[in-house]
């Protein structure tokens, strides 16, 4: 992949997808094509089919997705597999039939199993069962590396497929019913202090713990995988996170600190808590060069910034 490689970034409004098309830009990519939902449905094959008969990309990124936190996992489950299922398959099969040199499928870490052994390694993948609130979205992407595998196979297709621990940054969904623990977190923090509210609640026991990763630190590791390695170099899913976790509760006493919250914060354990625990073991990808540079911190403070203009806006 070359500056001028035709790259085709399906998902570039959303906060994966927006981190990678900055990243590309940032290092003088200068051939990528970005489709929004209104001219591009890519849950319709015509559609899809059309686009690629016409655009013939080289190179695509596969960042589109419905995605949502634990509650919306729970309660939108027939969603949640059906149009990522439609959408993956769409966009992967396309990429065969119109000779794509190569793509990237990103997953997520809750394609593991609930109890795997921690931190976890990329062969823990269908080793036992999964966390039932999201059951329904890891299964589609368990599908979508199966797709891969089974494309690379069958066709000798280059299609990769990065398994990313919890992302978060700039342009993300702060809306509570549907968002992630961390943005979730920071928006409840955030009106708290602005109405003097004493306390905040958060969902589960607050013990369980989690790893996050930095949108732009993704966005880095995508760009490095697809312009170095190749799906044979990979053997499968790749890994990519920080490598280091901390307890929900430690999270949004952090998110205070940054915010400047100087209430309590509760738990409400009538909520459910999800995976016990979810830490990537990042060995392989480090091992090939990568590293995540942002701590959890500065990462926060810089979301935290980017949520008080978008807020404004």
């Amino acid at each position: 992949m070359n500056s001028d490689s035709k790259i085709f970034l399906a998902g570039h409004r959303g906060l994966v997808g927006s981190a990678i098309l900055r990243e590309l830009k940032k290092i003088n990519y200068n051939n990528v094509i970005t489709r929004s939902r209104n001219q591009l449905n890519l849950l319709d094959p015509t559609a899809v089919d059309n686009f690629f008969h016409q655009e013939r990309p080289d190179y695509i990124f596969l960042a589109a997705a419905k995605v949502g936190g634990i509650h919306a996992n729970d309660v939108f489950r027939a969603d949640f597999i059906v149009e990522n299922l439609i959408l993956q398959t769409n966009v992967i099969s396309a990429a065969h039939r119109y000779g794509a040199k190569k793509l990237l499928f990103l997953g997520s870490s809750c394609i593991y199993p609930k109890f795997a052994p921690q931190p976890i390694r990329e062969d823990s993948l269908l080793s036992g069962q999964l966390e039932d609130t999201n059951r329904a979205y890891a299964i589609a992407k368990i599908a979508g590396i199966e797709t891969c595998d089974a494309y690379n196979r069958q066709y000798g297709c280059n299609f990769l497929a990065a398994m990313p621990t919890n992302v978060y940054g700039p342009n993300d969904n702060y809306n509570l019913i549907t968002a992630h623990a961390l943005p979730a977190i920071l928006r409840k923090v955030h009106e708290a202090k602005i109405l003097g509210a004493d306390s905040i609640k958060i969902w589960g026991s607050g013990n369980v713990r989690r790893e996050f990763i930095y949108s732009e630190d993704l966005a880095n590791a995508c760009v490095f995988l697809m312009a170095n390695y190749s799906a044979n170099d990979i053997g499968g899913p790749i890994n990519i996170g920080v490598g280091t976790d901390l307890t929900i509760r430690e999270l949004a006493e952090l998110i205070a600190d940054v915010v400047g919250f100087k209430g309590k914060i509760l738990c409400d354990s009538s909520k459910p808590d999800g995976t016990p625990q979810k830490l990537l073991d990042v060995s392989h990808i480090n091992s090939l060069g990568w590293e995540a540079s942002t701590k959890l911190r500065r990462g926060i403070e810089l979301t935290y910034k980017s949520f008080l203009v978008e807020e404004i806006d």
